[in-house]
């Protein structure tokens, strides 16, 4: 049986990885192969570890049994059909999102970054930027997505007391299921927290920020395309959006002209909201538990479907 390991994994990782497997298994690490071996080896492989491009699945894959993605998300595999058992990594980079969006969210409000660019100047300004503060707490928010990054989202906005809707279109416990529903209550919300996955892709539209409350905040830690980036940035050219905290954006690098770099009201995060220590570690420990259960003929966790998108 062979392993390939998409993941590019440290030396320190693929000892140890090697260590935890059987010796009858094979573990081939395509980072260590020449760029003309690596489809082969993956397609010849039983097991999977990691998010290999999308193309390499246009051929049957008639071997492969486990597929442990290394991400949450995986709607750039939606259109692929395995009969393999498939797992992601479920809440591991929800929390971490999570904070990144609510430590964006209180550096807007408290002018974090503002005060950061004085400190390089060594410019003391003090007392006036007080009046330009505000405070997260009793805000009204509404997070876009149950999955478990807004899951976690809402658990830690609880703390500051925030009035919280969420929004998903097929889960019976959301306060809101439409685009419509949403945008009657927009005109009310002070921040709008997007967590969608790329299936969603243009959700966020022009005519819902034109519909968002003056003077409040956009933070997006699920994926650019769901917003019209363009129209979002006019809202804030404009003031009409106090300001965006964006983990994620419809291009990833943001190229070097897009207005987004020097916009003063935006905090860009880079895409690096689920960064956490031993984050690859992680990786390699969930698809050993996995693994454990599939020898076991044990539930997975954190199984998926790819075609139902969850």
């Amino acid at each position: 049986m062979k392993l390939f390991v998409n993941s590019a994994l440290n030396d320190s990782l693929k000892a140890e990885l090697q260590q935890q497997l059987p010796t009858e298994l094979t573990v081939v690490f395509r980072h260590d192969l020449p760029v003309d071996q690596q489809q082969a080896e993956f397609q010849s492989a039983e097991l999977v570890l990691g998010n290999p491009p999308a193309t390499w699945f246009t051929d049957p894959l008639p071997n492969l049994k486990f597929w442990q993605l290394d991400s949450a998300g995986f709607d750039g595999y939606k259109h692929v059909q395995l009969t393999a058992s498939i797992a992601n990594m479920g809440d591991y980079f929800a929390w971490p999102c999570a904070e990144t969006m609510l430590a964006g969210i209180l550096a807007m409000y408290r002018r974090i970054p503002e005060l950061a660019v004085l400190q390089s100047r060594s410019e003391w300004v003090g007392a006036p930027i007080r009046e330009r503060m505000d405070s997260l707490r009793h805000k009204q928010v509404v997070i876009l997505g149950t999955g478990t990054i807004g899951q976690a989202m809402r658990q830690m906005l609880r703390g500051f007391n925030c009035e919280i809707k969420m929004l998903a279109r097929t889960d019976l416990h959301a306060d809101l299921h439409t685009a419509d529903q949403l945008k009657a209550v927009l005109p009310q919300t002070d921040i709008v927290i997007n967590c969608l996955p790329g299936t969603a892709v243009g959700f966020y539209s022009a005519d819902l920020i034109g519909a968002m409350k003056p003077g409040s905040l956009y933070a997006n830690v699920g994926r650019g395309t769901t917003t019209d980036e363009p129209a979002l940035i006019k809202a804030l050219q404009a003031g009409k959006l106090a300001g965006a905290v964006l983990d994620v954006t419809a291009k990833e690098p943001i190229p070097s002209d897009n207005l987004l770099w020097t916009l003063p009201n935006v905090l860009l995060t880079q895409h690096t909201g689920g960064g956490q220590p031993q984050e690859d570690a992680g990786k390699m420990k969930q698809f050993l538990r996995n693994f454990s259960h599939l020898r076991a003929g044990e539930p997975l966790e954190n199984a998926v479907e790819l075609g139902r998108g969850y």
